[in-house]
């Protein structure tokens, strides 16, 4: 990949990052704190809704679930945009290296796999801290500074990291392993998945035009076919890895606990609680089915596959309409 097609797919990641991150945050939070183990506790109502406890699995939640909805979207701003224009310019120059190193005989889709599977280790170094940040920062309860003003809750977030007895550098890259456990299998899936699609669909454009014209594709028209595609590949691959977005989540909540006073009796009930800050994702995982059943791994799925086809879409559609652009200019 030369020089400028790089620096204009590290400009239309970046561009696509931002884009999404601010549209699509507010139900990423909300994912997130019903997918937290203090959903009942903070955020859960009392109130019996058998509707919604039977489509979501949950209880009906306060109206504090609903509150500070960007709380923490300065981290990830601050990452997101470094990390997206890493993940599209190793995903790109893998793909152009791996179609001609590769036999003929492996299929494209194993090499798109590849190819994305490379991009989301090495964006997922530059995306941890700020997903650790992020997602405590999310479920704190905000609280305001001496003079009145509300405190940054991402600030508050890594403060509390800082005070870690393990080191701040440790807690915050904790969550690589479990980050990059969910994003691997979504990646490998819905890649090949939606550069297939995506062929499907303009291979039927170019079939209902009249033979032997001759018609560019606007921008409008690459963006909407990216992004059906990417919705498609993204809703999918979504709901399937839920687990794993479940467990890596409560992983990363579980670092910036902190131990509060309490008890005797409070510490045996829970004890259990804090286990998990140390606990491997398969120790969390059976943790999650030994309280909640089959159905806590699944908590916040149909939320999850909403905002991956929504935030697929948009992402991947701004990206290769900021690229078309970016080369005609």
């Amino acid at each position: 990949m030369g020089d400028s097609a790089a620096h204009q797919v590290l400009i239309a990641g970046s561009i696509a990052a931002f884009t999404v991150d601010l549209l699509v945050y507010p139900l990423d939070t909300i994912k997130t704190r019903i997918q937290s183990q203090d959903y009942q506790n903070v955020y859960a109502s009392q109130k019996q809704n058998s509707a919604i406890k039977g489509t979501l699995g949950i209880q009906p939640p306060k109206p504090a679930l609903f509150r500070g909805l960007y709380q923490g979207i300065g981290s990830v701003i601050f990452a997101t945009l470094p990390a997206a224009g890493v993940f599209f310019y190793t995903y790109e120059s893998s793909k152009s290296f791996l179609s001609t190193a590769l036999p003929t005989f492996i299929p494209t889709p194993f090499s798109h796999s590849l190819a994305s599977a490379g991009a989301e280790l090495a964006s997922c170094l530059v995306l941890t801290p700020a997903e650790v940040i992020k997602q405590n920062a999310q479920v704190l309860q905000r609280s305001t500074s001496s003079d009145g003003k509300p405190k940054s809750t991402s600030l508050e977030a890594l403060n509390m990291l800082r005070h870690s007895p393990d080191g701040v550098w440790r807690r915050l890259f904790s969550g690589y392993t479990a980050l990059a456990a969910r994003n691997l299998p979504f990646t490998a899936l819905q890649f090949p998945l939606f550069e297939r699609v995506r062929t499907r669909i303009w291979e039927m454009r170019d079939r209902t035009r009249k033979k032997g014209r001759v018609v560019k594709r606007s921008l409008v028209e690459t963006g909407l076919v990216t992004g059906l595609s990417a919705a498609v590949s993204g809703s999918l691959a979504a709901f399937v890895t839920t687990p794993t977005d479940v467990v890596k989540t409560r992983m990363m909540l579980a670092v910036g606990e902190k131990p509060q006073p309490q008890s005797s009796g409070e510490v045996l009930e829970k004890g259990r609680q804090h286990k998990s800050k140390s606990a491997s994702g398969f120790q969390v995982a059976k943790e999650i089915v030994r309280d909640r059943g089959i159905r806590g791994l699944f908590r916040g799925g149909a939320l999850r596959t909403a905002w991956a086809a929504f935030g697929s879409g948009l992402y991947l559609g701004s990206y290769e309409v900021a690229k078309v652009w970016l080369k005609k200019e």
